[in-house]
C-alpha cells in the first residue's frame, strides 16, 4: 500500500463486505482517517459523540479485523470526535432537543391509549366525568407511576370543564395540598385555605400517598372530604397502592377513599405498549418501523413514560443527525433505561423533606439548632432513615446535622426502641421510606 489512504479506502472495503448496507451507511463509511503511529495504532474521526459511541461499542472488532486483513497485523483502533467550533457548536446549541417536537398532546379521553391492563379505570374516569357525584364518589385510581393516572385525572377535569364549565374544579397533587396546608397554620390562614378546597365542585388529587404520617394534613383533609362529600361533590384520588397498604393512614380516611370505587391501573400488554409507542410517533410526524415499535415495547414493559421517551429520542437522532429509527439505534437509545431499572439514589435532602413535611416543620430547623420537642422528633427520625437507606456513617450524618458522632448515635438507638413498641411509628417510617423512593 503506497499510502495510510490506500489502507483506509482497502479496510472500508472489507467493512463494507462483512456489514448489512444500512450499517455500514450510517457508522462506518463516515470515519476519517487521523495517523497511524507507530505502526500499531489507528486513530479514527468519528463525526459527533453518539456515533463515536455506536461505532466504539459495536464495531471496534469490525474494524481491528478489516485492518488486519489489509496489513496482516493486529493494530490498535482509536476514536475521536472533531474539536468542537464555537461558532458552530452555539447555533447546533439552539437546535437541540427541547426545540424539537415535543409530541405532547392533551391528557383528554382521546388521547389515552386504552388495553385490559387500564379498561376499567378508564371506563370508571369516564362515567365519573360525564355524571359527576352520581357515578362513583369517591374514585379512587391507584397503579405504579408512569402508568396513566395523571392523564386520566386531567381527562376527567377537560371533559367536566367542556359539560359544566361553570363548575369550581380544583386539581393538586397531594405534596401542594400539604405545603398549603402548612403555610395556612404557619400564617393563620387557614379559613382561605379551607374555603379554597371545601367550596370546590369536583376536587381531584394525585400521589395521595403522600399523606401518610402527616397528622395536621390528614385532620384537615379529612374534614375536606367529609364537607365535599356530604354536599354531593365529587372527590378524584389516585395514589401508587391502595389505600389498604398506605400504612400510617387514618382509618377513618381509609374507609373513605373506600366508600365509592377503586380502579387499579397494572402494566400494558405488548399490544398495547406497541400501540403507544406508535401513537407517540404520530404526534411527531416520525415513520418509525414495526420492527422498531415492537423491539421497544418488548424491552420496555413498566413505563409508559419510558415507552414515550424512547420514542423521543429517536426523533431527536433524527432530526439532529439524520440517523433513521433502526434496531441497532433504538437498542442504543434505550440502554440507559435499561440500566436504570433501579430507583433514582434517595438523597438526604429529599429524605429531610419529607420528614418535615410529615412533621409540618421546616428542613432548615431539621438541619439547625432548634429543640422544641417537634423538630426534635422529626430530626431524629430524619436521621434514623438516612441511615437505614443509604448506610451512611454516624459522622457523616453527623455533619449533615451539624451535630457530633455520639448525638446520632443516641437518636438512633432511641428511634430503635421506640419502633419495637410504637407500631404507629413504625407504619410512619415505612411510608416515609416508600415515599421517598417513589
Amino acid at each position: 500500500m503506497d499510502s495510510f489512504n490506500d489502507v483506509m479506502r482497502a479496510a472500508m472495503d472489507y467493512c463494507r463486505e462483512h456489514t448489512a448496507e444500512a450499517t455500514y451507511s450510517y457508522y462506518i463509511s463516515g470515519l476519517k482517517p487521523l495517523s497511524f503511529e507507530n505502526s500499531n495504532c489507528v486513530t479514527l474521526e468519528v463525526r459527533n459523540d453518539f456515533i463515536c459511541k455506536i461505532v466504539s461499542d459495536r464495531y471496534t472488532t469490525l474494524l481491528k479485523d478489516a485492518f488486519k486483513s489489509v496489513l496482516g497485523f493486529d493494530v490498535e483502533v482509536k476514536f475521536t470526535t472533531p474539536a468542537p467550533d464555537p461558532v458552530k457548536a452555539e447555533q447546533e446549541a439552539k437546535r437541540d432537543e427541547q426545540s424539537l417536537p415535543s409530541g405532547r398532546y392533551d391528557f383528554t379521553f382521546e388521547n389515552f391509549i386504552k388495553g385490559p391492563s387500564n379498561q376499567f379505570a378508564y371506563a370508571a374516569a369516564q362515567a365519573v366525568a360525564a355524571n359527576p357525584s352520581g357515578a362513583y364518589n369517591p374514585l379512587f385510581i391507584y397503579g405504579p407511576s408512569g402508568l396513566g393516572k395523571t392523564h386520566l385525572l386531567n381527562a376527567i377535569q377537560i371533559e367536566i370543564k367542556k359539560n359544566h364549565p361553570d363548575f369550581n374544579i380544583v386539581y393538586v397533587d397531594c405534596e401542594m395540598f400539604t405545603n398549603e396546608t402548612i403555610t395556612a397554620i404557619k400564617t393563620a390562614t387557614t379559613e382561605q385555605f379551607r374555603q379554597k378546597y371545601r367550596e370546590a365542585d369536583v376536587l381531584l388529587i394525585d400521589d395521595i400517598q403522600f399523606l401518610a404520617g402527616k397528622e395536621s394534613t390528614q385532620e384537615e383533609f379529612f374534614h375536606t372530604f367529609n364537607t365535599l362529600h356530604n354536599a354531593g361533590k365529587q372527590i378524584v384520588l389516585a395514589s401508587d397502592r391502595p389505600a389498604k397498604e398506605i400504612k400510617s393512614l387514618e382509618e377513618r380516611l381509609r374507609t373513605r377513599f373506600e366508600w365509592g370505587l377503586t380502579a387499579d391501573i397494572q402494566p400494558p400488554d405488548f399490544e398495547t405498549r406497541v400501540a403507544i409507542v406508535k401513537r407517540k410517533a404520530e404526534l411527531l410526524d416520525l415513520e418509525l418501523p414495526n420492527e422498531v415499535a415492537e423491539y421497544i415495547a418488548n424491552h420496555l414493559k413498566q413505563n409508559i413514560r419510558q415507552l414515550e421517551g424512547a420514542v423521543k429520542k429517536l426523533n431527536a437522532y433524527y432530526m439532529l443527525e439524520g440517523i433513521a429509527p433502526c434496531i441497532g439505534v433504538t437498542s442504543t437509545a434505550i440502554k440507559d433505561t435499561l440500566n436504570d431499572t433501579q430507583p433514582l439514589p434517595v438523597t438526604i435532602d429529599k429524605i429531610i423533606d419529607e420528614v418535615a413535611r410529615t412533621y409540618n416543620v421546616m428542613p432548615a430547623d431539621i438541619r439547625g439548632k432548634k429543640r422544641s420537642a417537634g423538630v426534635s422528633a422529626a430530626r431524629q427520625m430524619a436521621m434514623y432513615i438516612i441511615r437505614e437507606i443509604t448506610g451512611l456513617s454516624m459522622e457523616n450524618i453527623g455533619s449533615e446535622f451539624q451535630r457530633d458522632h455520639s448525638t446520632v448515635v443516641y437518636s438512633i438507638n432511641t428511634m430503635e426502641k421506640n419502633l419495637a413498641k410504637d407500631q404507629h411509628l413504625k407504619e410512619m417510617v415505612d411510608d416515609i421510606i416508600k415515599n421517598v423512593r417513589t
